[in-house]
């Protein structure tokens, strides 16, 4: 790899489910839909905390549900404020945004600033924003396990990538990985707006995917990946 200490970022945006009472009464969603995979990623926190564990990587964890605001996309996007969230005046959009959305933005730049500017000048950081992603969606079944959300332009995205994906599946050749499935890497999000704030040769912004049938099942084999998870970006980390 490239010259230059590898250093790690980690970000959650839906982590959570949680609606804060000051924003309950403008939300109309019930407990079922919350607890579904359009209110939370399930499993990416605990997967989120485990990295956190293994690597001693800072954490951004956004616990309030993307059915209020989505904290992966940008300002201008359609789906920023869920149409859930009653609208009526006062619009609680603005608030929902310098409450929830704006911090959790802020803490995730000043974690790269910080990882940056620790080391020499020459350090790079991986930003790495856990996600999970729902089996069946629109009818259309998913099929892969694994995957990596990143821009294939960025040269020191596609090493990183490319160098993880072949170290799980080393150790899990059972696992279905791919690279900008289920959504493609450069689809509006945090780390592509990030890509715009800072050096291409020292930042580099990549979302993991994984299927949320590991964490919906069997307990036993949902630690087995997240360990394997873990081990394989401590190696990809340490040859970094």
């Amino acid at each position: 790899m490239s010259d230059g200490r590898l250093q790690l970022v980690l970000s959650c945006e839906h982590g959570g489910n949680l609606v804060p009472a000051r924003f309950a009464p403008k939300f109309g969603g019930d407990a079922r839909t919350l607890d579904s995979h359009r209110g939370i990623d399930r499993g990416a926190a605990e997967l989120s905390r485990d990295l956190v564990r293994r690597t001693g990587a800072p954490l951004a964890l956004l616990e309030v549900t993307r059915l209020l605001v989505d904290a992966n996309r940008s300002l201008d996007h359609p789906e920023l404020i869920s149409n859930l969230v009653n609208r009526s005046d006062p619009d609680p959009a603005p608030e929902l945004i310098a409450h929830v959305w704006t911090p959790h933005r802020d803490a995730v730049r000043r974690s790269v600033d910080a990882a940056l500017l620790a080391g020499e000048r020459t350090s790079r950081v991986l930003h790495l924003g856990v996600h999970t992603f729902t089996p069946m969606r629109r009818g259309e079944q998913r099929r892969m396990d694994v995957a990596w959300l990143f821009d294939a332009s960025r040269p020191l995205e596609l090493e990183l990538a490319s160098t993880w994906r072949r170290l799980l599946a080393a150790r899990r050749p059972d696992l279905r990985l791919a690279f900008n499935e289920p959504y493609a890497g450069t689809d509006d999000g945090l780390t592509t707006s990030l890509r715009l704030e800072y050096p291409v040769e020292r930042y580099a912004g990549i979302e993991l995917e994984v299927n949320q049938a590991f964490p919906r099942g069997s307990a036993r084999r949902w630690q087995a990946l997240i360990a394997d998870l873990g081990d394989s970006l401590l190696h990809v980390l340490n040859a970094g």
